[in-house]
């Protein structure tokens, strides 16, 4: 913890309390103990601002601890955490802060576990109560869980809680607190939502502000890597084999998308696992408990399941998709660079998403590192000194002898030479991981196509060039009849392939058929992902088709909005600063009325990917997470 000017025995802590804090070795408080803990141990409620990092938890506890009636048996304190992880952590933290305090007990409840076995829990006694707002929520109207003893209410992360859609369970929470009962917020913003429950629930908090220059950050080294070149999951593999790393987590925007990289990840050799909100609490645990044991060395997570996360080993997170908000990318990196330690953080960013890059600087007050990709053959050289490194520590192995005779009976009944036996053993060794390349590697050629494309454009007069030679035009076997509109087409290119603005050419949008310029050079994955695009629960059917007639139909715009042959988009849809696209302001389904705004929806907004909802804060949406967190 940071040094300041007054220690913890000034603090008017009791002795058992203070002989855990020199147990771990705290003397003096962060700035928002410091600040925090004088107002707490009055009684008063308060209002905090405090980014992840700067000692929140103890903040809290420390107060909330020094006053627990050890004779009660009901809960004296709850505490509500956005997700399972952070009420796990903030309970073992709480723990840890009262070990010194015999008969202590606090309990962590949540969704994906026995709420049996924590009924059971609550009957036998709980002094404190560290739970997900959806849980314990749902334990106050089975009445197992009475609150007329409490005299704390703890919102910790407050923001994240209503981004995630639990508002009506924390105001109904809230509002069966007894009167007398101190209520304490922790924030790291302060939305318009939040400042409604602070008027509501809170009388005369104190505010306590320490939000400053983040120290999460200066803990960080932080660069960035645009995306050009080869595919990300490439991109990964180069970084993860180049970095020096003990233990990393890859932060993903989806679920499907942890699965689907971790596998492509372990199938290369990587020691990886995926964590999302659908996965059982247990095996959740358990993955945690492999990575902080080196089972396993590499995480793929939503950012939902990564709160909270303290993992000493992990020395790099990896945003393989950018945050939508500062907020998360500060959490995100608060993964590592824990206990002291320096952490590292990568970040692939598209082109398109350069300026959410310029706001991450701007409001950490920090300057990220431009780097380019490892080549592959440097790759090759990383992967063959660790194999050499490898052999290196069996060469006094105790069985060699007997390997060394197998050897011999192989070149024998092989008839070959040592250094091609050796040889075949190595290629058999390398697997997807070669130890050579042959070959120009792919990147060059892309970055040297990408510096001729904006020459090209410099001399154009900065005009794109979509003529036939770079676009393939699709047709996609859906259109008007179906109810179809330009921003269903763009939504679902962007979603569910990936592509970006830029690699979405001219669109046409006919009665039963759709068509579509799309580059030429797409990847595998994306032209496999084409072929089983779905729009609007209909199979696109996606064909390569002779077409270039994207000119303004006779009839006016009966296209919906469409974008003409030179990529100009007339009415129909526009693209946010993430790549991801925002549906048009004109046209119904048959697209003959302007100025419209009804079906106007974000696409794939839903942060985290883990299904909250894509307006925050709505009752629905809140209500699916209940027993996810």
């Amino acid at each position: 913890m940071q040094d300041s000017a007054i220690q913890f025995s000034d603090l008017e802590l009791n002795d058992a309390i203070l002989s855990s804090l020199e147990e771990m070795g705290f003397v003096s408080p962060t700035p928002i103990q410091a600040a925090a803990i004088p107002h707490l141990m009055k009684g008063s409620d308060a209002l905090g601002k405090a980014q992840t990092g700067t000692g929140k938890t103890a903040a809290f506890s420390l107060p909330l601890l020094n006053k627990i009636d050890l004779s009660q048996r009901k809960p004296q304190a709850i505490v509500l955490a956005p997700t399972r992880e952070l009420a796990i952590q903030v309970a073992a933290e709480m723990k840890n802060l009262g070990k010194n305090i015999k008969g202590l007990k606090v309990l962590e409840i949540y969704g994906g576990a026995s709420i049996v076995d924590q009924m059971r829990a609550l009957k036998s006694g709980a002094h404190i109560v560290v739970g997900t707002p959806g849980r314990v929520q749902d334990l106050i109207n089975r009445d197992r869980l009475q609150l007329d003893e409490v005299h704390t209410f703890v919102l910790d992360e407050a923001d994240e809680m209503l981004n995630m859609g639990f508002v009506d369970d924390v105001t109904e929470i809230m509002e069966h607190a007894p009167e007398s009962a101190q209520r304490v917020l922790f924030s790291a913003t302060m939305p318009p939502m939040l400042k409604n429950i602070v008027e509501r629930f809170l009388r005369n908090p104190a505010h306590i502000d320490v939000a400053g220059k983040n120290h999460t950050v200066d803990k960080v080294e932080q660069q960035f890597w645009v995306v050009k070149g080869v595919e990300k999951d490439e991109a990964m593999s180069r970084l993860l084999e180049t970095e020096e790393t003990d233990a990393s987590i890859v932060f993903v925007r989806t679920r499907q998308d942890t699965e689907r990289l971790a596998d492509w990840l372990s199938a290369r050799g990587f020691k990886a696992a995926a964590l999302h909100g659908d996965i059982p609490q247990s095996l959740r645990e358990r993955t945690v408990d492999h990575i902080k044991k080196g089972v396993i060395d590499i995480l793929v997570a939503t950012d939902v399941v990564a709160r909270g996360l303290d993992v000493p080993r992990i020395t790099h997170v990896f945003n393989y998709d950018i945050p939508f908000d500062v907020e998360s990318y500060i959490h995100r990196i608060g993964r590592t660079g824990r206990a002291g330690r320096k952490g590292k953080a990568i970040l692939l960013v598209r082109t398109n998403q350069i300026r959410m890059l310029r706001t991450i600087e701007r409001v950490t007050k920090s300057s990220m590192e431009e780097i380019q990709l490892p080549h592959r053959n440097k790759v090759a050289e990383a992967r063959l000194e660790k194999l050499g490194v490898e052999l290196e520590s069996e060469k006094e192995h105790k069985s060699l002898e007997k390997f060394a005779e197998l050897v011999e009976k192989l070149q024998t009944s092989l008839e070959l030479d040592a250094a091609t036996l050796a040889a075949i053993l190595l290629k058999r060794q390398q697997g997807k991981r070669p130890l050579f390349y042959i070959g120009e590697d792919p990147m060059i050629e892309a970055i040297e196509r990408d510096k001729n494309r904006r020459r090209e454009r410099r001399e154009n007069g900065g005009r794109r060039d979509f003529s036939n030679q770079d676009w393939d035009t699709y047709q996609l076997q859906v259109g008007r009849e179906q109810g179809v509109q330009v921003k269903d087409i763009v939504g679902a290119l962007a979603n569910e392939l990936g592509l970006t603005k830029g690699s979405i050419g001219a669109i046409k949008l006919d009665r039963s058929e759709t068509y579509v310029q799309l580059p030429k050079a797409m990847s595998t994955s994306v032209a496999s992902k084409l072929r089983k695009l779905r729009i609007r629960q209909k199979e696109a059917g996606a064909v390569v088709v002779e077409y270039n007639d994207f000119r303004e139909s006779r009839g006016g715009r009966r296209d919906g909005g469409r974008r003409d042959g030179g990529g100009r988009r007339d009415g129909g849809h526009r693209g946010n600063r993430d790549g991801n696209f925002r549906g048009n302001r004109d046209g119904n389904r048959d697209g003959n009325r302007g100025n419209r705004r009804d079906g106007e929806r974000r696409f794939d907004r839903n942060r985290g990917g883990d299904n909250r909802g894509n307006y925050r804060g709505e009752r629905g949406h809140g209500r699916t997470r209940r027993d996810e967190a």
